[in-house]
């Protein structure tokens, strides 16, 4: 027989798997994205506005899929602001092969500043706990701070250029892949919290 704390688990799964997927996803495309960055330093402009779009328009469209498949409201809506993110700017990088390298910084800087708004925001509205919300601000402080230090010195030469994108992707990558394996943790814990056997302290006579 299912127990309480079963039912608990699965109902409350449903408010939370989809967006760990999503995370997840994202966190894998952004570790591949840093991946690729690194193991190809010839990196052209045009190769990297390629790259960079199917980055974005693919962390669009996982949040995207994950939202209409979502029920709680608050998750709903931090899914389909970042698929809305995605979607725009890999749309936009995708259409605009041939923008200059400036242009592009100035994208991807934007991206990663709103990128970083948005998983703030959402570790403050979505069921996570300390661990969890930790990480997910870090992911987002990290975003914001590297799309100010790409607005800051947008001169800066290709390699430091490259070496900043690929570090923010592994860094957000890690962190969103961390954060998403640790949900059902988070489930498991507030099951137990819940349904768990209630103690009641001694009293010494």
């Amino acid at each position: 027989m299912e127990s309480a704390s079963d039912r608990f688990t699965k109902v409350a799964g449903t408010q939370l798997t989809k967006w760990r997927w999503a995370v997840g996803l994202q966190g894998l495309a952004s570790v591949i994205f840093g991946a690729l960055i690194l193991a190809w330093p010839e990196l052209s402009i045009y190769a990297l506005t390629i790259l960079f779009g199917i980055y974005a328009l693919a962390s669009g469209l996982t949040a995207f899929a994950a939202a209409f498949s979502s029920r709680s409201k608050d998750e709903r809506g931090s899914l389909v602001l970042s698929g809305l993110l995605g979607t725009v700017v890999g749309i936009i990088a995708l259409a605009w092969p041939s923008i200059s390298a400036l242009a592009l910084l100035y994208v991807i800087g934007a991206y990663a500043v709103l990128l970083g708004t948005l998983a703030i925001v959402a570790s403050m509205r979505l069921p996570l706990d300390g661990r969890e919300t930790a990480l997910t601000i870090l992911s987002g402080l990290v975003s914001i701070l590297f799309g100010i230090v790409i607005f800051a010195k947008p001169g800066a030469g290709a390699l430091t250029v490259l070496a900043l994108i690929a570090a923010f992707a592994l860094v957000v990558g890690v962190t969103e892949l961390v954060v998403a394996i640790g949900g059902k943790a988070i489930l498991e814990r507030n099951a137990k919290q819940k349904f768990g056997p209630k103690t009641t302290p001694q009293t010494s006579h």
